[in-house]
């Protein structure tokens, strides 16, 4: 029986536990509902620079000791921003949990937004924008983004770009933090060898005290585009990225559409890994994923091959679709798709991190925590009926956007060619 606890301090900070005491670890991660989302045009990349910023030194502690704190006692401290939340976290062993909690504590309170650290700052997330740029294979889901919900915050990338980067004034990265990180959108989650009572002891004077008021987030949901976007670029390879709007996080069709990523290309055993890879040859790499946010989501296909590949490619990625909106998905598959996942969901629990990520996001998410039982129970009722008519609903001939990056070819831009072409 898995011991969840849920306690919502007075200011509206939420503090969500997993006592696991057969371990010796325990993570906590403190999780922001802030994300590029929440950007405009002109301060695109905010959220990740702040997340950035708040590892240069507080009024206790500078960088180096920062760095220095979690890891000389065998622990790790990190971050990460997407687009709908940031999370700072910590693991350490159980004996460690006061240092964990103190050094999380005091980066999120007291960071100090020194001007010339700023500057420092600004000049390494330039270079990891350029070395993003130099990873075809990473920037195309960011410019698939980009193509299918143009203008929309959620097309836009996480680390911003050069030209907003460059422009972030310290007046406006105090500004927006000031404005997003507020008690109301903030969730603690906690597992490992460590009791909920213990926790609150810990977390509450310190939480419980800090007052913000909440701003209302922007709620317009993106629209997607069926476009083609061709970047040229000199690299040996193509990258494609093609797919439609999928579902969102509260849709309880997300579950139907967990079985039907699989099935299509979420493994090795996937039909457009046997098919394009193991088959014929055509891809190292392929694979299909899902994006949920609050309000929609994106459903993707990925393939990297050579250019004179290309249109092979694409033509078998848009049979199988076609195949699966003809004829379904067979029962074996769907069993083993079930297993598949039953087993990876279970599997996860045994990292640490991996049950505080849940519980985490799941009450930001979703303001509750979903047990993996109940997700597992709602993958359970999917059946071959649910499959096909999700299929036959989102692949829809005037939903799809298609993005590459590679050398320029002299190939039908249209995306309704390969629609047309696999019958679609």
């Amino acid at each position: 029986m898995l011991d969840y606890r849920k306690e919502i301090l007075p200011n509206g900070v939420r503090i969500v536990t997993e006592e696991i005491p057969y371990i010796r670890s325990v993570a906590i991660g403190i999780w922001v509902g802030v994300g590029s989302r929440d950007e405009d045009e002109h301060n695109n990349g905010v959220s990740h620079f702040i997340e950035h910023l708040l590892f240069k030194g507080t009024k206790n502690r500078t960088a180096k000791q920062i760095a220095e704190a979690l890891e000389a006692v065998g622990g790790q401290l990190n971050a990460f921003t997407t687009k709908e939340y940031t999370c700072y976290y910590a693991r350490a062993l159980d004996e460690h949990f006061d240092l964990a909690v103190d050094i999380l504590s005091d980066i999120f309170f007291n960071s100090l937004f020194d001007p010339k650290v700023i500057d420092t700052e600004r000049n390494v997330i330039l270079e990891e924008i350029h070395m993003y740029e130099d990873s075809p294979d990473e920037l195309i889901h960011d410019l698939f983004a980009q193509v299918i919900w143009q203008g929309h915050p959620l097309g836009r990338p996480i680390l911003g770009t050069m030209a907003t980067v460059s422009s972030l004034t310290h007046a406006d990265i105090i500004n927006y933090f000031q404005k997003h990180y507020v008690p109301e959108d903030v969730v603690i989650a906690v597992a490992g060898r460590v009791e909920h009572a213990a926790v609150m002891d810990k977390l509450g004077p310190v939480f419980g005290a800090w007052e913000r008021e909440r701003v209302p987030k922007n709620a317009e949901a993106p629209v997607a585009r069926a476009t083609t976007v061709m970047s040229e670029k000199k690299t040996e390879q193509i990258q494609i990225c093609l797919g439609t709007p999928g579902v969102a996080q509260t849709d309880d069709r997300l579950y139907i559409l967990h079985v039907l990523n699989n099935v299509l290309g979420g493994g090795v055993s996937s039909r457009l890994f046997q098919e394009i890879r193991e088959e014929r040859g055509l891809a190292y790499s392929v694979y299909s994923y899902h994006s949920a946010y609050r309000d929609s989501g994106l459903f993707s296909i990925y393939a990297g091959t050579s250019p004179n590949n290309m249109e092979m490619v694409l033509e078998l990625i848009m049979e199988e679709i076609s195949k699966i909106k003809r004829e379904g998905i067979t029962q074996a598959e769907i069993e083993r798709t079930k297993n598949q996942i039953k087993g990876n969901l279970y599997l996860g629990l045994e990292n640490v991190n991996s049950r505080m990520s849940r519980l985490g996001k799941s009450e930001l998410c979703y303001g509750r925590i979903i047990s993996p039982d109940e997700v597992i129970a709602k993958i359970e009722k999917v059946t071959a009926d649910d499959l096909i008519n999700l299929a036959r609903e989102m692949f829809n001939v005037n939903k799809f956007a298609l993005a590459t990056i590679g050398p320029k070819r002299e190939t039908p831009a249209d995306m309704g060619f390969w629609l047309n072409k696999a019958g679609l």
